[in-house]
């Protein structure tokens, strides 16, 4: 029926956005073994200094340092 036909679109679409965000952070990681391999990881791609490691262990595929993902949070809000 209607109800059950809801229910189940709803749990589709909630699968389907949890697979494209567990393919995502899978990309993450890769480029995170990638920065490790060519010794880049923990240096911040905005501004070159290094990302501090609290950052790192909370989210270890971070590509930017807390000021510079401050800035770009800033900048995502004003053109938005």
């Amino acid at each position: 029926d209607t109800i059950d036909r809801s229910c189940w679109e709803i749990d589709r679409n909630f699968l389907l956005r949890l697979r494209d965000r567990e393919r995502k952070l899978l990309k993450k990681i890769d480029e995170a073994l990638l920065r490790i391999e060519a010794g880049t990881f923990g240096v911040c791609e905005e501004c070159g200094e290094e990302i501090n490691e609290k950052r790192l262990k909370v989210r270890p595929v971070a590509t930017l340092c807390i000021a510079c993902k401050e800035d770009q949070e800033l900048n995502e809000k004003l053109m938005s």
